[in-house]
């Protein structure tokens, strides 16, 4: 009982029937200025659906009084875009049509049914009803009140279930075309794949500075040597600085707000990581060859993320062990290499989110990445093509 109560304590059963009303009081406008000629509003309707910008209008529209629940919904059943098509300039154009028709039923019954109520009313208090309506000739009856609601009821069902079909006919004709829900999703598929990848920022970058920090705290707490424990301290404030940027700028980005952020770090940046690196302890043997500042910007800030979770890895599970670090520029392509010992007490950092991180990033850049153990040594090797990067 109480469900089919429900639809007549909604806003939108009642945001419809205006929508279905509106087109119907244009109308009358035209009827008051001529009577002669009734078909000029249908066929300037067909007219007026062919502008492509009617559909965007005719989309808003619907979409604030018909499906005001998917208002600013990428996936609205209903599309707010003008009309790029033929196709879609008939559909607006018939919908144009639906509309005018559903208009004039909904705002005849709404009248003969509100009128037939006020007329029993009238008769049952004594009043002649009119001679127009329902009630035209009942005179004047107390049972007629019994009977005062019931064109009410009617009228509300109405409401409803007119409310219910014209709401489908927008979704069938104004509805986004192939091409749109295709782009609505490539759009969605672009929104997730930017969230992975500010994931990774963090983890990469946040991940980094934490090791570094606890590292740096370690070594110093036990050096017992205040020159170490400067340096120490020194290289925990860089590092967290570091950090702080790189989530000041990811946070930015979540934000959608405030100025741009500012250019995420690139292999022309590389010493600072190896500096951080040798600041905790580790001996890292650096060798760079080739032109890295003519890297295309992704593969250069994609390859910087590879070298710091490379390292991070290092000093997370190894310790201040020796770390071979090989970045080469050559037949178009960029070889990043980072080896270290494998020490026993250690293991083998396979199976972390990290180590997949960097595969995902030379996969997405068409490249590839292997990361395990090779002839004794923990080995991270990123292949990464240079040409079709944009």
């Amino acid at each position: 009982m109480f469900g089919l109560l429900h639809p007549l304590t909604a806003a939108v059963t009642y945001t419809r029937w205006l929508h279905l009303l509106l087109p119907g009081a244009v109308v009358s406008v035209w009827l008051f200025i001529s009577t002669d000629t009734p078909w000029v509003p249908v066929v300037l309707a067909a007219l007026v659906g062919l502008i492509p910008g009617m559909r965007l209008a005719e989309g808003i529209q619907a979409q604030l009084l018909l499906t005001p629940a998917e208002r600013g919904d990428p996936e609205a059943s209903v599309s707010a875009a003008p009309a790029t098509s033929w196709r879609e300039r008939w559909r607006t154009a018939l919908w144009l049509e639906v509309r005018l028709v559903a208009s004039g039923l909904t705002g005849m019954a709404t009248v003969w049914l509100a009128a037939t109520s006020v007329d029993l009313v009238r008769s049952a208090s004594g009043s002649q009803p009119s001679d127009e309506w329902f009630a035209a000739g009942l005179g004047t009856h107390w049972w007629a009140a019994v009977l005062a609601p019931v064109p009410l009821v009617m009228l509300l069902a109405i409401v409803v279930s007119s409310g219910e079909l014209i709401t489908a006919a927008a979704r069938w004709l104004l509805g986004p075309t192939p091409v749109q829900r295709l782009t609505a999703l490539e759009a969605r598929t672009e929104q997730l794949l930017e969230r992975n990848r500010i994931a990774r920022e963090l983890h990469d970058s946040i991940g980094h500075a934490l090791t570094v920090a606890v590292v740096q705290a370690g070594a110093a707490r036990t050096a017992h040597d205040p020159e170490f424990t400067e340096r120490a301290l020194v290289a925990i404030e860089e590092t967290g600085r570091d950090a702080l940027d790189d989530l000041e700028r990811v946070l930015r980005v979540l934000r959608e707000s405030g100025p741009a952020p500012g250019q995420r770090p690139s292999l022309s940046e590389a010493d600072r990581l190896l500096d951080s690196a040798r600041g905790s302890g580790a001996e890292v043997d650096a060798e760079m060859s080739g032109p890295l500042e003519q890297v295309p910007g992704p593969v250069s800030r994609e390859g910087y993320r590879i070298l710091q979770e490379s390292l991070t890895n290092v000093l997370r599970h190894s310790g201040s062990v020796p770390v071979r670090v090989r970045i080469r520029v050559a037949d178009n392509r960029l070889e990043l290499e980072v080896t270290n010992p494998l020490t026993g007490s250690a293991g083998t950092p396979g199976g972390g989110s990290g180590l997949r991180g960097i595969r995902e990033r030379a996969a997405l850049l068409g490249g590839n990445a292997k990361t395990g153990p090779y002839r004794g040594e923990w080995m991270v090797h990123a292949s990464l093509p240079l040409h079709g990067i944009r």
